[in-house]
């Protein structure tokens, strides 16, 4: 499958049936830079790009310098680029209110795990799948909570069998507690009964969505480290067990072999690096992988993402290739550079005694 995409996100643009777009991977790879230049990158060949972080950290204001909120904004600078950042925990105000209301959520919660994240999910995707947006990127929470994420409707199911077989069970005890508790019949279990089945539908339906490999794909963002590789095959593995298409890997902070690099400690980390990078290769032939270079400052705002964003398309290059009379001359400018500088540190040491 290597194609004449290699080493671009260039298929993914291509790609013109795909609405959402999973972009994830551990803490502190990247993630939120990559998916946010991945939606700037969309937002050139789609109609409208919608990029959603629900990551409690909300990275995505600080990568684009402006503050999102739970409720879409369009990004500055764009026309047809907006962001949202969700947090994964339901807002109980958005639930019946009511004393043995909150008891019975709470009891739902316990019976349920990740239910209150259920919900919320759902209540985002209803959302969601209101307005029309031509594609939609999710920078995810790191790895563990992405894959729950997916997991949502067999919780869901599971959880709905529980409850059903308990209201069979203690169905008039159920009805009498709401009275008990002076809830209204309208804020009753039926109420929560027929709002989780909603959500169920929902969830249910976004889910043949996400298996389906022309509407979704999943980005996998990693370093050239071993612990990034490991993750990285494990995410694979269960992408592939809930069958959710992924064929692309980004491979952030990479060291180049540029001239100039006189560092022995950066010449280790290069060969540290070489090594994993050949592991990535070999294990994920059939996969696009992209390789970012290492920068000296962050990517921050919009500006920076969009003069980073070329090397999604075009592989980086590094300035100067070894051996050539331009390289030696440049490498002779830099340690020039470097003995004045010396030079300089020692007049001043001199002059201090």
């Amino acid at each position: 499958m290597a194609s004449e995409h290699e080493g671009s996100i260039a298929n993914i643009l291509e790609q013109d049936t795909l609405k959402w777009v999973f972009v994830g991977g551990k803490g502190g790879v990247g993630k939120t830079t990559c998916s946010s230049i991945i939606s700037i990158q969309l937002a050139r060949v789609r109609s409208s790009v919608l990029i959603i972080s629900t990551d409690p950290a909300h990275n995505l204001s600080d990568a684009f310098q402006q503050r999102f909120t739970k409720t879409p904004t369009l990004v500055n600078g764009f026309t047809n680029l907006f962001a949202m950042e969700v947090d994964p925990n339901v807002e109980n105000d958005d639930l019946p209110n009511g004393e043995g209301m909150d008891s019975f959520v709470s009891e739902l919660a316990n019976a349920i795990p990740g239910i209150d994240e259920a919900m919320s999910f759902a209540e985002m995707l209803k959302l969601v799948q209101t307005m029309d947006y031509s594609v939609i990127v999710f920078d995810t929470a790191p790895t563990g909570h992405t894959l729950r994420l997916l997991q949502f409707p067999s919780t869901l199911e599971k959880g709905l069998g529980k409850l059903m077989s308990l209201k069979n069970k203690f169905g008039g005890l159920i009805s009498q507690m709401s009275t008990l508790f002076g809830v209204g019949d309208e804020f009753g279990e039926e109420a929560i009964l027929g709002k989780l089945e909603g959500m169920k539908d929902v969830i249910e339906q976004v889910n043949k969505q996400f298996k389906n490999p022309d509407l979704t794909t999943f980005i996998c963002v990693c370093i050239p480290e071993f612990l990034s590789l490991y993750e990285t095959e494990r995410l694979v593995q269960e992408l592939t067990k809930f069958e959710i298409d992924t064929h692309n890997i980004i491979i952030n902070q990479v060291l180049f072999d540029e001239e100039g690099v006189e560092s022995k400690l950066l010449k280790a980390r290069m060969r540290m690096q070489q090594k994993y990078l050949d592991q990535f290769y070999m294990l994920y032939d059939d996969f696009n992988i992209t390789k970012l270079p290492l920068l000296q400052e962050e990517v921050c705002g919009v500006q920076a993402l969009k003069d980073f964003s070329h090397h999604f398309i075009t592989p980086y290059q590094p300035a100067i290739t070894k051996g050539t009379v331009e390289g030696v001359e440049k490498r002779i400018v830099i340690l020039k550079q470097q003995l004045e500088e010396a030079e300089a540190d020692l007049e001043k040491l001199k002059k201090g005694k």
